[in-house]
């Protein structure tokens, strides 16, 4: 019967079903009240019927997130038991109960995951083996994994993710890698299917299950620049119309605003979005909002955020600071145009979290005069960026000089200060949370 404090069992199971399935695992099956699962799941243990398990079947409805509150509120003070697939903390349904639930009240009885069964199969270690899931995803998020030498496993969708996915490395000039469809791992019809994505080719052999582990070790075709993850993208990897953050200013940007897993910037005056782009791409768990008054310029940044990897980038269309109203709260912001806008700097301050941390680049004389009175008052980092490339001047080389950049940076901190008009001369408090300049 379910625990005194009603925890909710979730049971990984693998396509071998319940002969596959071990003690602690069947007795929780045995004494649920309600067992919910997929049609494949409960499927899997429907022969155990004889064995004594009598609960109640519940099929996941679809869409499953929005219902499942009122599914578990349905069933609350019955035991409740969960099938998943494998691991159920592995891109499964434990992690969204854990989410919504707490783990306090989830019980996990884990199976072997796909990752595990799949890099047993092929010989990798999975400490270096990068895991993409495209269930339910775009299969654009592949693209920051397509590195030479690289080892991915991607969790497909259906019976196409396997020649999608061969297409998405043939474009990115990947063709030669092997590619391996691992299909019903762990059952009685697994299968194994290798070709190269520039040759994959499904006609004419078995066709894949729909649960296939996709594994792919990358090799890029001659000729072929990656694309790494640290900031300072060539210009060229983005689709711009003039207004873009050019590389070497955007390093420099990036390493101010200090990319933190699970953070979240604003792009304020996106342009192309290579800012929004770059963090997102330092890590997966980072997320970003693009905040762009043209129309055409946001639907430029989607295109580029979702060639490069990012296809989750949030777009705002809108001036700011009104379009700012509403977004959630950001733990970086980032202006890289308007910041002479009215009111605009004073919304991103008051926006950002203690600790968060603001960063403007200035090209302008009166954006400028902006960013340095903000400076003094509210100290921080300001440095100008003066950047000269090499370039053809008749039959020799010469030096050509960018348009120098301001950046200014500052941290909001949750500390009251005291600004100085003079050094030893204190003259007011303050209330913004910012450490004033001497």
């Amino acid at each position: 019967m379910s625990e005194p404090d009603d925890r909710i069992t979730v049971v990984g199971i693998g396509t071998d079903g319940w002969s596959g399935l071990g003690p602690a695992a069947r007795d929780a099956l045995l004494a649920a009240d309600v067992l919910m699962g997929s049609v494949r799941q409960l499927a899997l243990v429907s022969e155990a019927r004889v064995s004594g398990i009598g609960a109640e079947r519940v099929t996941w409805p679809s869409p499953l997130l929005p219902a499942l509150p009122g599914l578990l509120s349905a069933h609350r003070g019955r035991a409740v038991c969960v099938l998943a697939s494998g691991d159920p903390l592995f891109f499964g349904v434990g992690s969204t109960l854990v989410r919504l639930i707490g783990p306090d009240r989830v019980r996990v009885i884990p199976h072997l995951s796909s990752l595990s069964l799949a890099c047993a199969r092929m010989g990798w270690t999975v400490q270096e083996t990068e895991v993409v899931s495209l269930v339910g995803r775009p299969d654009e998020l592949l693209h920051p994994a397509i590195l030479p030498g690289r080892r991915v496993l991607v969790l497909g969708a259906g019976r196409t993710a396997p020649a999608r996915v061969a297409a998405l490395l043939a474009a990115r000039g990947y063709g030669g890698s092997p590619v391996t469809v691992l299909s019903d791992l762990g059952g009685p019809g697994e299968s194994r299917i290798s070709g190269t994505a520039e040759r994959w080719d499904l006609p004419g052999r078995p066709g894949p299950s729909p649960l296939s582990v996709i594994a792919v070790e990358c090799r890029a075709d001659p000729g072929v620049t990656p694309l790494p993850r640290v900031p300072g993208l060539p210009d060229d990897a983005f689709e711009h119309d003039g207004q873009l953050t050019k590389r070497e200013v955007r390093a420099v940007t990036l390493s101010r605003l200090a990319p933190v897993p699970g953070e979240l910037l604003w792009d304020v005056g996106a342009g192309a979005g290579s800012i929004a782009i770059e963090w997102m791409r330092s890590h997966p768990a980072c997320r970003a909002i693009a905040v762009e008054s043209r129309r055409e310029r946001a639907d430029r940044a989607a295109r580029n955020a979702a060639a490069l990897g990012v296809p989750d980038l949030e777009i705002v269309v809108g001036a700011a600071p009104d379009a700012l109203a509403g977004l959630a709260v950001p733990d970086a912001i980032f202006v890289g145009g308007g910041a002479t806008a009215p009111g605009l700097l004073d919304a991103c301050w008051a926006a950002l979290r203690p600790g968060g941390r603001l960063v403007v680049n200035a090209v302008t004389l009166e954006s400028e005069a902006v960013v340095t009175g903000w400076y003094g008052r509210l100290g921080g980092d300001l440095v100008r960026l003066a950047v000269n490339r090499a370039a053809p001047v008749g039959g020799f080389t010469g030096w050509r000089a960018m348009m120098p950049v301001t950046v200014w940076s500052a941290v909001k901190t949750a500390v009251k200060t005291a600004a100085r008009t003079a050094p030893g001369v204190v003259a007011r408090t303050v209330e913004s949370g910012a450490e004033e300049r001497s």
